[in-house]
């Protein structure tokens, strides 16, 4: 899945570049509507987000696209692949990469399998 998002001035630091934790929101999210296309009927939760290495700075009024990708599916969790680009997903640089993981639980907030 690919998404796209605008960066505006409320999603800057105090030294005009985008805020780390702002672009790691927007990777929660836009991994989370992947895994939930892919498996609709999961109640999945973040577990984990790996390494977070920025590679480039970015600044106000950047196209980013962020695509998602499924890598791995378990019993209970599936972990995305995140790709983070410059304008278009095929074509720009590459600014950021990491892995999601979510698991599936159940009302009570208990591992739940899959399928």
């Amino acid at each position: 899945m690919e998404t796209h998002r605008l960066v505006l001035p409320e999603d800057l630091n105090q030294f005009g570049y985008l805020f780390g934790g702002r672009l790691l929101a927007w990777i929660d999210e836009a991994s989370w509507i992947a895994a939930s296309l892919d498996f609709p009927e999961a109640r999945f939760v973040t577990v984990a987000i790996n390494e977070v290495v920025f590679r480039h700075s970015v600044k106000k009024g950047t196209i980013l696209a962020i695509e998602s990708r499924l890598k791995k599916e378990g019993a209970t969790s599936a972990t995305y692949s995140v790709t983070v680009r410059r304008g278009r997903a095929k074509k720009g640089e590459v600014l950021f990469t990491t892995q999601v993981t979510f698991v599936n639980i159940d009302e009570e907030g208990i591992k739940e399998t899959l399928r």
